[in-house]
């Protein structure tokens, strides 16, 4: 018969292995090999892998240019392939002086919100080429066309001066001072913040010569010029716009419009027929770095 005493001594030793159980882990007999479980060992970290060699559709992304033209000279782009499918290009010129300051400042919009809105809610990449002093003047805007994937902003001069004269009554720009125009908009555009731009130039008017062309060609970019004129500067009649584009368009094509409300304010209500006729003849729409690509 067991007494009280063993009993008691009995259940302190119990509670001495019960304890030691709860801080040491299950105790394992000495003559009997631990079982091995697939989660006693956490696996290594994989080691980073070396960041892929570009494939083409990355490749792709980055904008094509055209090669020098004779003599170095830069190249002189104006539509895409004619065998390429029906794709389009649509191209806003954001005009703005640099002597217009006071005009912006009174009340003149040279920045035309409406017709960006149109061109994202249609979903329609286009191109936006910009003046620096449009930048200056509108940074928030430049800043948010830069950083919308629907768009690629493009160098269209600082001042919006003559590059070869004449040029519908645009103030001159001296040979030497082509190039740092030109720089002088890139940046502006860094100033605004915009976030990605294109290697392409347009040309204020269109108006160029040889003498443009080997200014510019140290800057390594591509001129693009078009091969359908919209019509759209000081127009009021937004079909008669609309009509000339239509007619106008083949395969490849290039649109020239503008993007500043004051100089072209019919332009957002004839591209808001523009993109559905065009899209109802089977039409596709692109950027000027992707019709380049199909060149």
């Amino acid at each position: 018969m067991i007494t009280l005493a063993r009993r008691l001594t009995a259940v302190a030793a119990l509670g001495a292995a019960l304890t030691a159980c709860g801080s040491a882990g299950p105790q394992l007999r000495a003559d009997k090999p631990a079982p091995v479980r697939a989660t006693s060992v956490s696996p290594a970290p994989p080691r980073p892998s070396p960041s892929p060699a570009p494939t083409a559709a990355a490749a792709k992304k980055k904008p094509p240019r055209l090669a020098p033209g004779p003599g170095g000279l830069t190249p002189v782009f104006s539509h895409g392939s004619r065998a390429g499918g029906k794709v389009v290009a649509l191209t806003f010129d954001a005009d703005m002086t640099a002597s217009e300051g006071p005009r912006a400042a009174g009340g003149e919009h040279f920045d035309n919100p409406r017709l960006i809105a149109d061109l994202r809610r249609l979903k329609v990449p286009a191109t936006i080429f910009m003046t620096g002093r449009w930048a200056d003047e509108y940074p928030g805007e430049a800043r948010s066309i830069g950083a919308d994937p629907l768009f690629e902003v493009a160098n269209h001069s600082y001042s919006h001066y003559a590059y070869k004269s004449p040029c519908y009554g645009l103030p001159e720009l001296g040979a030497h001072e082509m190039r740092s125009d030109a720089a002088r908009a890139t940046a502006a555009f860094r100033r605004a913040g915009v976030s990605h731009t294109v290697p392409y130039f347009r040309f204020p008017g269109g108006c160029y010569d040889d003498a443009a062309l080997h200014a510019l060609a140290p800057l390594g970019m591509t001129a693009v010029q078009w091969d359908v004129v919209s019509g759209d500067p000081f127009a009021q009649d937004s079909d008669a716009v609309a009509e000339q584009v239509l007619s106008g368009v083949r395969p490849g094509s290039l649109v020239v419009m503008h993007c500043t409300e004051s100089a072209a304010p019919a332009t957002d209500a004839a591209v808001r027929r523009i993109v559905p006729e065009l899209r109802a003849r089977g039409y596709r729409f692109v950027k000027v770095s992707d019709l380049m690509g199909t060149a």
